[in-house]
């Protein structure tokens, strides 16, 4: 099996296949390498596409620390497996808590990302800090769920949450396929995820200075039924220069899965106009 090493020496699983422009796809906190598989079936027939488990998820290292996890952490492990793989600069396409941590490679590594791909981004992210801290509190439920009810209970409560209902509803075979490899996961790697990474996360809105200054070319993508996440995606396309958002209708958080077709069709765009210094071309220049 294939592994690369993290800078702390945690083994990080991964796959690839195809040539040309790379591309590196980051999961969301219920997913893993597979979730990208139509992804990678689509673009690898033109880029060179790189999937990976990220720590904490199988067949990867699950440390057992608490400090081995956290957002800078997960920010330099994409940039950890791009050095191992010789991959000078890519098209960094995360979804959920792994559009977080594109955001993040975004501004500490512009020089590295051709483009960033956002989708379902901003679950915890509120203008409002008393809401935030009952998402906080929500994400410590969720933590204690998984460390304390053992994988299959706690994966098929989160598996059904509200902003999965869409992808349940209109595509009963893909949700089912999403469910039981989500079941396959490690509870441990799930709530020291959770308590050290999504936990103590900036906010988009705590990050906005930043993200003023976020240079790469940007593609927020959101489902219109991913109540959680509409705000912090609006908040990026009115702040981020560089920004473009699609909203998905009828669709939840599970986009990348949920709707393929029009989700590679968008990513298919960017990858092309961001290639060609066209990204922007919409705008007048000053």
């Amino acid at each position: 099996m294939p592994y690369v090493s993290a800078r702390d020496g945690i083994r990080l699983y991964y796959e690839e296949a195809g040539s040309g422009t790379p591309v590196v796809f980051v999961h969301e906190y219920a997913g893993d390498y597979r979730t990208w598989e139509p992804q990678m079936r689509c673009f690898s027939r033109m880029h060179r596409c790189v999937t990976f488990s990220q720590r904490g998820y199988p067949p990867s290292d699950v440390p057992s620390d608490p400090a081995r996890y956290g957002q800078t952490i997960a920010r330099d492990d994409v940039l950890a497996l791009m050095d191992a793989l010789a991959i000078e600069k890519a098209h960094i396409v995360g979804h959920s808590m792994g559009a977080y941590t594109a955001l993040h490679v975004g501004l500490a590594a512009p020089g590295r990302c051709l483009s960033v791909v956002a989708a379902g981004c901003g679950w915890g992210s509120l203008p409002d800090p008393k809401r935030c801290e009952e998402m906080k509190a929500l994400a410590a439920e969720t933590g204690r769920m998984f460390a304390e009810e053992g994988i299959a209970k706690a994966a098929a409560k989160y598996a059904d949450a509200p902003m999965r209902q869409a992808f349940k509803n209109k595509d009963p075979r893909g949700y089912a396929e999403f469910a039981r490899m989500l079941a396959e996961h490690s509870p441990e790697g799930h709530a020291l995820t959770m308590f050290n990474l999504q936990l103590k996360r900036p906010t988009l809105w705590e990050m906005e200075t930043d993200l003023r200054s976020f240079a790469v070319p940007l593609l927020v993508i959101v489902g219109d039924e991913d109540e959680p996440c509409l705000e912090g995606s609006l908040f990026l396309k009115r702040i981020v220069p560089t920004a473009a958002l699609l909203v998905m209708p009828r669709s939840g958080h599970n986009v990348p899965t949920e709707e393929p077709a029009a989700f590679n069709a968008a990513l298919a765009e960017l990858f092309s106009a961001s290639e060609a210094g066209r990204w922007l071309a919409h705008k007048p220049t000053r």
